[in-house]
C-alpha cells in the first residue's frame, strides 16, 4: 500500500483535527507547568504528533517507523 493509496481529509479537516489533537495533549501536559517545565511543552507536543501520525499511517498497513529517534534524526 503507497501513500496515495490511503483516505485523505481534505486540508482544513486535517489541520482541525491536528489542533483538536494538540489541544489535548497540551491539556495532559499541563500539570507540568506548576514544575516549571513549560518550556518544553511546545517542542513534546511537536514530537508526539508526530509520533501519532507515524502510528496512524502503521495502522493503515504503511510500513513506517514508530520511533522518537527516527523523528529527531529526520530534523
Amino acid at each position: 500500500m503507497k501513500y496515495k493509496d490511503i483516505p485523505w481529509l481534505p486540508q482544513d479537516e486535517y489541520k482541525k483535527a491536528m489542533w483538536q489533537f494538540g489541544s489535548g495533549v497540551r491539556g495532559v501536559l499541563g500539570v507540568f507547568k506548576m514544575y516549571g517545565m513549560d518550556i518544553y511543552i511546545d517542542g513534546a507536543i511537536k514530537e508526539i504528533k508526530k509520533l501519532a501520525e507515524d502510528f496512524s499511517l502503521r495502522t493503515r498497513g504503511i510500513d513506517k517507523p514508530i520511533s522518537i529517534d527516527y523523528i529527531r534524526r529526520k530534523k
